[in-house]
Protein backbone atom coordinates (compact mmCIF):
# COMPACT_ATOMS: atom_id res chain seq x y z
CA UNK A 1 0.00 0.00 0.00
CA UNK A 2 1.40 3.40 -1.00
CA UNK A 3 2.42 5.94 1.62
CA UNK A 4 -0.36 8.32 2.66
CA UNK A 5 -0.44 12.07 3.14
CA UNK A 6 -3.37 14.54 3.23
CA UNK A 7 -3.07 15.26 -0.50
CA UNK A 8 -2.24 11.77 -1.84
CA UNK A 9 -5.87 11.51 -2.95
CA UNK A 10 -5.09 14.01 -5.71
CA UNK A 11 -3.33 11.31 -7.75
CA UNK A 12 -6.55 9.26 -8.00
CA UNK A 13 -9.88 9.77 -9.78
CA UNK A 14 -12.25 11.85 -7.65
CA UNK A 15 -15.99 11.53 -8.27
CA UNK A 16 -18.57 14.24 -7.60
CA UNK A 17 -16.09 17.13 -7.65
CA UNK A 18 -17.30 20.44 -9.16
CA UNK A 19 -15.39 22.40 -11.77
CA UNK A 20 -14.19 25.76 -10.45
CA UNK A 21 -13.79 28.42 -13.16
CA UNK A 22 -10.93 30.13 -11.29
CA UNK A 23 -8.44 27.73 -9.67
CA UNK A 24 -6.29 30.53 -8.25
CA UNK A 25 -9.31 31.77 -6.29
CA UNK A 26 -9.92 28.26 -5.02
CA UNK A 27 -6.32 27.99 -3.81
CA UNK A 28 -6.59 31.38 -2.09
CA UNK A 29 -9.61 30.17 -0.12
CA UNK A 30 -8.01 26.83 0.74
CA UNK A 31 -4.90 28.61 2.04
CA UNK A 32 -7.10 30.68 4.34
CA UNK A 33 -8.94 27.59 5.56
CA UNK A 34 -5.65 25.93 6.47
CA UNK A 35 -4.85 28.85 8.80
CA UNK A 36 -8.21 28.92 10.58
CA UNK A 37 -8.70 27.14 13.93
CA UNK A 38 -10.17 23.62 13.96
CA UNK A 39 -13.90 23.19 14.58
CA UNK A 40 -13.46 20.17 16.88
CA UNK A 41 -10.58 18.92 19.01
CA UNK A 42 -8.82 15.53 18.87
CA UNK A 43 -9.94 14.62 22.38
CA UNK A 44 -13.56 14.67 21.23
CA UNK A 45 -12.75 12.53 18.19
CA UNK A 46 -11.05 10.00 20.44
CA UNK A 47 -14.02 10.00 22.81
CA UNK A 48 -16.39 9.23 19.93
CA UNK A 49 -14.23 6.32 18.77
CA UNK A 50 -14.45 4.82 22.27
CA UNK A 51 -18.25 5.18 22.32
CA UNK A 52 -18.63 3.70 18.83
CA UNK A 53 -16.47 0.73 19.86
CA UNK A 54 -18.88 0.16 22.75
CA UNK A 55 -21.81 0.39 20.34
CA UNK A 56 -20.15 -2.20 18.10
CA UNK A 57 -19.97 -4.46 21.18
CA UNK A 58 -23.70 -4.00 21.85
CA UNK A 59 -23.30 -1.73 24.86
CA UNK A 60 -24.63 1.44 23.19
CA UNK A 61 -26.79 2.45 20.24
CA UNK A 62 -25.83 5.02 17.59
CA UNK A 63 -28.42 7.66 16.68
CA UNK A 64 -27.14 9.65 13.70
CA UNK A 65 -29.47 12.15 12.10
CA UNK A 66 -30.05 15.61 10.72
CA UNK A 67 -30.56 17.51 7.52
CA UNK A 68 -30.17 16.04 4.07
CA UNK A 69 -28.08 19.10 3.20
CA UNK A 70 -27.87 22.06 5.56
CA UNK A 71 -28.50 25.46 4.09
CA UNK A 72 -26.77 28.64 5.22
CA UNK A 73 -30.11 30.40 5.65
CA UNK A 74 -31.07 27.92 8.37
CA UNK A 75 -28.12 28.85 10.56
CA UNK A 76 -30.21 30.53 13.25
CA UNK A 77 -30.81 29.85 16.93
CA UNK A 78 -34.32 28.43 16.59
CA UNK A 79 -33.55 26.03 13.75
CA UNK A 80 -30.41 24.71 15.46
CA UNK A 81 -32.22 24.23 18.78
CA UNK A 82 -35.08 22.41 17.05
CA UNK A 83 -32.70 19.93 15.41
CA UNK A 84 -31.02 19.30 18.74
CA UNK A 85 -34.41 18.89 20.42
CA UNK A 86 -35.64 16.20 18.06
CA UNK A 87 -32.40 14.20 18.46
CA UNK A 88 -32.66 14.55 22.24
CA UNK A 89 -36.27 13.43 22.13
CA UNK A 90 -35.34 10.37 20.12
CA UNK A 91 -32.39 9.57 22.37
CA UNK A 92 -34.40 9.74 25.61
CA UNK A 93 -36.99 7.37 24.12
CA UNK A 94 -34.28 4.95 22.96
CA UNK A 95 -32.45 5.08 26.29
CA UNK A 96 -35.55 4.76 28.46
CA UNK A 97 -37.75 2.45 26.39
CA UNK A 98 -34.99 0.63 24.49
CA UNK A 99 -32.79 0.23 27.58
CA UNK A 100 -29.62 1.21 25.71
CA UNK A 101 -27.33 4.26 26.20
CA UNK A 102 -27.31 6.35 23.04
CA UNK A 103 -24.41 7.87 21.09
CA UNK A 104 -25.75 11.10 19.56
CA UNK A 105 -24.21 12.15 16.26
CA UNK A 106 -25.76 14.95 14.21
CA UNK A 107 -25.68 15.44 10.47
CA UNK A 108 -25.01 19.03 11.38
CA UNK A 109 -22.40 21.81 11.41
CA UNK A 110 -20.85 20.79 8.10
CA UNK A 111 -23.36 18.78 6.03
CA UNK A 112 -23.43 21.40 3.29
CA UNK A 113 -22.82 19.22 0.21
CA UNK A 114 -24.64 16.33 -1.48
CA UNK A 115 -23.65 13.94 -4.28
CA UNK A 116 -25.95 14.12 -7.28
CA UNK A 117 -26.85 11.64 -9.98
CA UNK A 118 -26.01 14.04 -12.83
CA UNK A 119 -24.00 17.17 -13.54
CA UNK A 120 -27.00 19.16 -14.80
CA UNK A 121 -30.73 19.28 -14.20
CA UNK A 122 -33.77 20.75 -15.91
CA UNK A 123 -35.59 23.34 -13.81
CA UNK A 124 -38.58 25.53 -14.51
CA UNK A 125 -37.83 29.24 -14.78
CA UNK A 126 -40.98 31.19 -15.42
CA UNK A 127 -42.93 29.56 -18.22
CA UNK A 128 -40.12 27.42 -19.61
CA UNK A 129 -37.67 24.74 -18.57
CA UNK A 130 -33.93 25.36 -18.75
CA UNK A 131 -30.90 23.12 -18.15
CA UNK A 132 -28.56 24.32 -15.41
CA UNK A 133 -25.65 22.88 -13.43
CA UNK A 134 -27.10 20.74 -10.65
CA UNK A 135 -27.37 22.15 -7.12
CA UNK A 136 -24.65 20.39 -5.09
CA UNK A 137 -25.30 22.02 -1.72
CA UNK A 138 -24.48 25.41 -0.25
CA UNK A 139 -20.82 24.42 0.13
CA UNK A 140 -20.50 24.54 -3.64
CA UNK A 141 -23.27 26.59 -5.29
CA UNK A 142 -26.71 28.13 -4.66
CA UNK A 143 -30.18 26.64 -4.99
CA UNK A 144 -31.53 29.58 -7.00
CA UNK A 145 -32.26 28.58 -10.60
CA UNK A 146 -29.94 30.98 -12.41
CA UNK A 147 -26.69 30.31 -14.29
CA UNK A 148 -24.73 32.59 -11.96
CA UNK A 149 -26.06 30.98 -8.77
CA UNK A 150 -25.24 27.49 -10.01
CA UNK A 151 -21.56 28.23 -10.68
CA UNK A 152 -19.15 26.64 -8.23
CA UNK A 153 -17.99 29.48 -5.94
CA UNK A 154 -14.80 29.01 -3.85
CA UNK A 155 -15.90 31.65 -1.34
CA UNK A 156 -18.67 29.29 -0.27
CA UNK A 157 -16.03 27.12 1.40
CA UNK A 158 -15.27 29.96 3.80
CA UNK A 159 -18.96 30.60 4.32
CA UNK A 160 -19.42 26.90 5.14
CA UNK A 161 -16.60 27.01 7.68
CA UNK A 162 -18.03 30.02 9.49
CA UNK A 163 -21.62 28.71 9.42
CA UNK A 164 -20.37 25.37 10.80
CA UNK A 165 -18.45 27.21 13.51
CA UNK A 166 -21.53 29.25 14.47
CA UNK A 167 -23.71 26.12 14.54
CA UNK A 168 -21.21 24.15 16.64
CA UNK A 169 -20.77 27.07 19.02
CA UNK A 170 -24.51 27.38 19.59
CA UNK A 171 -24.90 23.63 20.18
CA UNK A 172 -22.06 23.69 22.72
CA UNK A 173 -23.58 26.72 24.45
CA UNK A 174 -27.00 25.06 24.66
CA UNK A 175 -25.54 21.88 26.14
CA UNK A 176 -23.26 23.68 28.58
CA UNK A 177 -26.18 25.90 29.60
CA UNK A 178 -28.24 22.88 30.68
CA UNK A 179 -30.44 22.54 27.59
CA UNK A 180 -30.00 18.76 27.77
CA UNK A 181 -30.49 18.47 31.55
CA UNK A 182 -32.52 15.31 32.17
CA UNK A 183 -34.24 17.10 35.06
CA UNK A 184 -35.90 19.38 32.52
CA UNK A 185 -36.58 17.31 29.39
CA UNK A 186 -39.78 19.31 28.89
CA UNK A 187 -37.48 21.93 27.37
CA UNK A 188 -36.99 19.50 24.52
CA UNK A 189 -40.63 19.59 23.45
CA UNK A 190 -41.06 20.71 19.83
CA UNK A 191 -43.91 23.20 20.02
CA UNK A 192 -47.09 21.11 19.55
CA UNK A 193 -45.33 18.15 17.93
CA UNK A 194 -44.68 16.06 21.04
CA UNK A 195 -46.96 13.07 21.55
CA UNK A 196 -48.78 11.87 24.64
CA UNK A 197 -46.59 8.73 24.65
CA UNK A 198 -43.49 10.93 24.76
CA UNK A 199 -44.87 12.97 27.67
CA UNK A 200 -45.49 9.73 29.56
CA UNK A 201 -41.87 8.75 29.00
CA UNK A 202 -40.73 12.13 30.35
CA UNK A 203 -42.77 11.63 33.50
CA UNK A 204 -41.31 8.15 34.03
CA UNK A 205 -37.80 9.56 33.51
CA UNK A 206 -38.41 12.24 36.13
CA UNK A 207 -39.73 9.72 38.64
CA UNK A 208 -36.76 7.41 38.05
CA UNK A 209 -34.27 10.26 38.56
CA UNK A 210 -35.93 11.35 41.78
CA UNK A 211 -35.76 7.75 43.07
CA UNK A 212 -32.08 7.31 42.16
CA UNK A 213 -31.06 10.66 43.63
CA UNK A 214 -32.95 9.88 46.82
CA UNK A 215 -30.84 6.70 47.09
CA UNK A 216 -27.66 8.64 46.36
CA UNK A 217 -27.05 6.47 43.31
CA UNK A 218 -26.50 9.23 40.80
CA UNK A 219 -24.98 12.70 41.03
CA UNK A 220 -27.00 15.57 39.63
CA UNK A 221 -24.09 16.94 37.61
CA UNK A 222 -23.81 13.80 35.52
CA UNK A 223 -27.35 14.33 34.21
CA UNK A 224 -26.92 17.94 33.12
CA UNK A 225 -24.47 17.31 30.27
CA UNK A 226 -24.45 15.02 27.27
CA UNK A 227 -22.02 13.99 24.58
CA UNK A 228 -23.03 15.34 21.18
CA UNK A 229 -20.92 14.90 18.07
CA UNK A 230 -21.00 16.32 14.55
CA UNK A 231 -20.63 14.52 11.25
CA UNK A 232 -20.89 15.10 7.52
CA UNK A 233 -20.21 13.35 4.25
CA UNK A 234 -16.60 13.76 3.12
CA UNK A 235 -17.50 14.85 -0.40
CA UNK A 236 -15.56 17.94 -1.48
CA UNK A 237 -12.01 16.70 -0.98
CA UNK A 238 -10.08 20.01 -1.25
CA UNK A 239 -12.24 21.32 1.61
CA UNK A 240 -11.64 18.22 3.74
CA UNK A 241 -7.90 18.31 3.10
CA UNK A 242 -7.77 21.95 4.22
CA UNK A 243 -9.35 20.98 7.56
CA UNK A 244 -6.89 18.12 8.16
CA UNK A 245 -4.30 18.65 10.90
CA UNK A 246 -1.37 16.69 12.30
CA UNK A 247 -1.79 15.90 16.00
CA UNK A 248 1.42 14.93 17.85
CA UNK A 249 1.72 11.87 20.07
CA UNK A 250 0.32 12.95 23.48
CA UNK A 251 3.05 10.99 25.22
CA UNK A 252 5.62 12.92 23.23
CA UNK A 253 4.76 16.15 25.01
CA UNK A 254 2.86 17.74 22.12
CA UNK A 255 0.28 20.47 22.40
CA UNK A 256 -2.48 17.94 23.02
CA UNK A 257 -0.73 16.15 25.84
CA UNK A 258 -3.71 15.80 28.21
CA UNK A 259 -6.23 12.99 28.27
CA UNK A 260 -5.63 11.56 24.81
CA UNK A 261 -5.39 7.88 25.69
CA UNK A 262 -7.87 7.04 22.92
CA UNK A 263 -5.89 8.86 20.22
CA UNK A 264 -3.30 7.43 17.86
CA UNK A 265 0.04 6.52 19.36
CA UNK A 266 2.87 8.20 17.49
CA UNK A 267 0.58 11.01 16.39
CA UNK A 268 -1.69 11.13 13.40
CA UNK A 269 -3.75 13.20 11.00
CA UNK A 270 -7.26 14.24 12.01
CA UNK A 271 -9.98 15.98 10.06
CA UNK A 272 -10.90 18.60 12.63
CA UNK A 273 -13.90 19.88 10.71
CA UNK A 274 -16.12 17.16 12.26
CA UNK A 275 -15.92 14.29 14.72
CA UNK A 276 -17.06 11.66 12.22
CA UNK A 277 -17.03 11.53 8.42
CA UNK A 278 -18.71 9.15 6.02
CA UNK A 279 -18.25 8.15 2.41
CA UNK A 280 -21.31 7.79 0.22
CA UNK A 281 -22.57 5.12 -2.15
CA UNK A 282 -21.47 7.20 -5.16
CA UNK A 283 -17.92 7.90 -3.95
CA UNK A 284 -16.72 4.75 -2.15
CA UNK A 285 -15.13 3.11 -5.20
CA UNK A 286 -11.95 1.15 -4.54
CA UNK A 287 -9.01 2.92 -6.13
CA UNK A 288 -10.83 6.25 -5.85
CA UNK A 289 -9.78 9.49 -4.20
CA UNK A 290 -12.35 9.47 -1.39
CA UNK A 291 -11.28 6.17 0.17
CA UNK A 292 -7.64 7.19 -0.28
CA UNK A 293 -8.24 10.36 1.73
CA UNK A 294 -10.29 8.66 4.45
CA UNK A 295 -7.89 5.77 5.04
CA UNK A 296 -5.25 8.10 6.45
CA UNK A 297 -7.22 10.11 9.01
CA UNK A 298 -7.90 9.04 12.59
CA UNK A 299 -11.59 10.01 12.69
CA UNK A 300 -14.20 7.25 12.86
CA UNK A 301 -15.44 6.57 9.32
CA UNK A 302 -18.90 5.66 8.10
CA UNK A 303 -19.37 3.79 4.82
CA UNK A 304 -22.72 3.80 2.98
CA UNK A 305 -23.46 0.39 1.44
CA UNK A 306 -26.07 -0.01 -1.30
CA UNK A 307 -27.06 -2.86 -3.62
CA UNK A 308 -23.98 -2.43 -5.83
CA UNK A 309 -21.43 -3.54 -3.19
CA UNK A 310 -20.19 -7.14 -3.29
CA UNK A 311 -18.85 -9.21 -0.42
CA UNK A 312 -15.37 -9.24 -1.96
CA UNK A 313 -15.38 -5.47 -2.40
CA UNK A 314 -16.48 -4.98 1.19
CA UNK A 315 -13.65 -7.11 2.54
CA UNK A 316 -11.15 -5.14 0.46
CA UNK A 317 -12.67 -1.85 1.59
CA UNK A 318 -12.42 -2.83 5.26
CA UNK A 319 -8.81 -3.87 4.89
CA UNK A 320 -8.07 -0.48 3.33
CA UNK A 321 -9.82 1.61 5.98
CA UNK A 322 -9.16 -0.58 9.03
CA UNK A 323 -6.00 -2.67 8.55
CA UNK A 324 -5.50 -2.95 12.32
CA UNK A 325 -9.06 -4.24 13.00
CA UNK A 326 -9.76 -1.47 15.51
CA UNK A 327 -13.24 -1.42 17.10
CA UNK A 328 -14.96 1.93 16.59
CA UNK A 329 -13.02 2.75 13.44
CA UNK A 330 -15.65 1.76 10.80
CA UNK A 331 -19.44 2.07 10.85
CA UNK A 332 -21.18 0.27 7.97
CA UNK A 333 -24.39 2.12 7.05
CA UNK A 334 -26.65 -0.05 4.89
CA UNK A 335 -29.17 1.56 2.51
CA UNK A 336 -30.80 -1.02 0.26
CA UNK A 337 -34.51 -0.18 0.20
CA UNK A 338 -37.33 -2.14 1.76
CA UNK A 339 -37.66 -4.40 -1.28
CA UNK A 340 -33.96 -5.28 -1.58
CA UNK A 341 -32.54 -5.58 1.92
CA UNK A 342 -33.24 -9.31 2.34
CA UNK A 343 -31.31 -10.09 -0.82
CA UNK A 344 -28.23 -8.03 -0.01
CA UNK A 345 -27.65 -7.68 3.74
CA UNK A 346 -26.98 -11.27 4.90
CA UNK A 347 -24.08 -11.91 2.44
CA UNK A 348 -22.36 -8.76 3.68
CA UNK A 349 -22.76 -9.81 7.32
CA UNK A 350 -21.13 -13.16 6.43
CA UNK A 351 -18.27 -11.36 4.66
CA UNK A 352 -17.55 -9.14 7.66
CA UNK A 353 -17.58 -12.09 10.04
CA UNK A 354 -15.06 -13.94 7.86
CA UNK A 355 -12.86 -10.84 7.70
CA UNK A 356 -12.53 -10.55 11.48
CA UNK A 357 -13.27 -6.81 11.50
CA UNK A 358 -15.26 -5.47 14.45
CA UNK A 359 -17.58 -3.01 12.72
CA UNK A 360 -20.62 -1.13 13.94
CA UNK A 361 -23.66 -1.93 11.79
CA UNK A 362 -26.10 0.93 11.19
CA UNK A 363 -29.19 1.19 8.99
CA UNK A 364 -30.09 4.14 6.77
CA UNK A 365 -33.70 3.32 5.82
CA UNK A 366 -34.19 6.61 3.98
CA UNK A 367 -32.08 6.67 0.81
CA UNK A 368 -33.15 3.35 -0.66
CA UNK A 369 -36.82 4.26 -0.35
CA UNK A 370 -36.93 7.53 -2.27
CA UNK A 371 -39.68 7.85 -4.89
CA UNK A 372 -41.05 10.65 -7.07
CA UNK A 373 -44.65 11.79 -7.09
CA UNK A 374 -46.55 12.49 -10.28
CA UNK A 375 -45.83 16.17 -9.68
CA UNK A 376 -42.07 15.56 -9.59
CA UNK A 377 -41.46 15.87 -5.83
CA UNK A 378 -39.09 13.39 -4.21
CA UNK A 379 -40.62 11.75 -1.16
CA UNK A 380 -40.42 8.68 1.06
CA UNK A 381 -43.20 6.53 2.48
CA UNK A 382 -42.91 6.24 6.25
CA UNK A 383 -44.12 2.64 6.04
CA UNK A 384 -41.29 1.72 3.62
CA UNK A 385 -38.73 3.37 5.92
CA UNK A 386 -40.09 1.39 8.86
CA UNK A 387 -40.15 -1.82 6.83
CA UNK A 388 -36.45 -1.61 5.93
CA UNK A 389 -35.54 -0.83 9.51
CA UNK A 390 -37.57 -3.72 10.89
CA UNK A 391 -36.08 -6.12 8.35
CA UNK A 392 -32.56 -4.95 9.26
CA UNK A 393 -33.16 -5.86 12.92
CA UNK A 394 -34.60 -9.25 11.92
CA UNK A 395 -31.80 -10.15 9.49
CA UNK A 396 -29.05 -9.24 11.95
CA UNK A 397 -30.75 -11.32 14.65
CA UNK A 398 -31.10 -14.29 12.30
CA UNK A 399 -27.41 -14.06 11.38
CA UNK A 400 -26.24 -13.81 15.02
CA UNK A 401 -25.26 -10.20 14.40
CA UNK A 402 -26.72 -7.00 15.78
CA UNK A 403 -27.87 -3.70 14.39
CA UNK A 404 -26.12 -1.08 16.52
CA UNK A 405 -27.33 2.16 15.01
CA UNK A 406 -29.62 4.13 12.71
CA UNK A 407 -28.96 6.96 10.28
CA UNK A 408 -31.85 9.30 9.39
CA UNK A 409 -32.47 12.47 7.44
CA UNK A 410 -34.72 14.46 9.75
CA UNK A 411 -35.55 17.93 10.95
CA UNK A 412 -37.25 19.48 13.95
CA UNK A 413 -39.46 21.56 11.70
CA UNK A 414 -43.06 20.68 10.82
CA UNK A 415 -42.26 19.91 7.19
CA UNK A 416 -44.36 17.75 4.88
CA UNK A 417 -41.73 15.91 2.86
CA UNK A 418 -42.26 12.23 3.76
CA UNK A 419 -45.68 10.61 3.50
CA UNK A 420 -47.40 8.54 6.16
CA UNK A 421 -46.98 8.02 9.88
CA UNK A 422 -49.54 8.87 12.56
CA UNK A 423 -49.59 12.43 11.24
CA UNK A 424 -51.12 11.02 8.06
CA UNK A 425 -49.16 13.11 5.55
CA UNK A 426 -50.68 12.49 2.12
CA UNK A 427 -49.24 13.17 -1.32
CA UNK A 428 -51.55 16.15 -1.59
CA UNK A 429 -50.05 17.55 1.65
CA UNK A 430 -46.45 17.58 0.41
CA UNK A 431 -46.43 21.04 -1.22
CA UNK A 432 -47.73 22.63 2.00
CA UNK A 433 -44.32 22.64 3.72
CA UNK A 434 -41.83 21.05 1.31
CA UNK A 435 -38.65 22.94 2.17
CA UNK A 436 -35.69 20.63 1.51
CA UNK A 437 -33.17 21.60 -1.15
CA UNK A 438 -32.29 17.96 -1.92
CA UNK A 439 -33.88 14.91 -0.29
CA UNK A 440 -37.05 14.61 1.85
CA UNK A 441 -36.71 14.46 5.64
CA UNK A 442 -38.79 13.09 8.48
CA UNK A 443 -40.45 15.84 10.49
CA UNK A 444 -40.42 16.01 14.29
CA UNK A 445 -43.57 13.91 14.78
CA UNK A 446 -42.42 11.20 12.37
CA UNK A 447 -38.94 11.15 13.95
CA UNK A 448 -40.36 10.67 17.43
CA UNK A 449 -42.72 7.96 16.20
CA UNK A 450 -39.73 6.19 14.64
CA UNK A 451 -37.85 6.38 17.94
CA UNK A 452 -40.63 4.48 19.74
CA UNK A 453 -40.66 1.85 17.02
CA UNK A 454 -36.86 1.41 17.25
CA UNK A 455 -37.09 1.17 21.05
CA UNK A 456 -39.61 -1.65 20.68
CA UNK A 457 -37.26 -3.50 18.34
CA UNK A 458 -34.33 -3.03 20.76
CA UNK A 459 -36.37 -4.55 23.58
CA UNK A 460 -36.88 -7.68 21.48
Amino acid sequence: MAMWNPHSWQALPAAQQPEYPNLSELERVLAQLRRLPPLVVPEEVGRLRVLLAEAAAGKRFLLQGGDCAEQFKDCNAEAIADKLRVLLQMSVVLTHSGRRPVVRVGRIAGQYAKPRSGGTERVRVGAKEVELPVYRGDLINALEATPGARKADPDRLLQAYFHAAATSNHIRALIEGGFADLHHPERWELHQQSTEAYREVLEEVRESLEFLEALGGVERGTLERIDFFTSHEALLLPFEEALTRWVPDPEGGGANAMGLSSLARGGGYYNLGAHMLWVGERTRELGGAHLEYLRGIQNPIGVKLGPSITAAQLRELLQLLDPTHTPGRVTLITRFGAGSIREHLAPLIHAVKRSGHQVLWSCDPMHGNTVKTGGGLKTRHFEAVLSELRQAFEIHAAEDSQLGGVHFELTGEAVTECMGGHAGVLESDLPRAYETGCDPRLNGVQSLEMAFLIAGMLRK
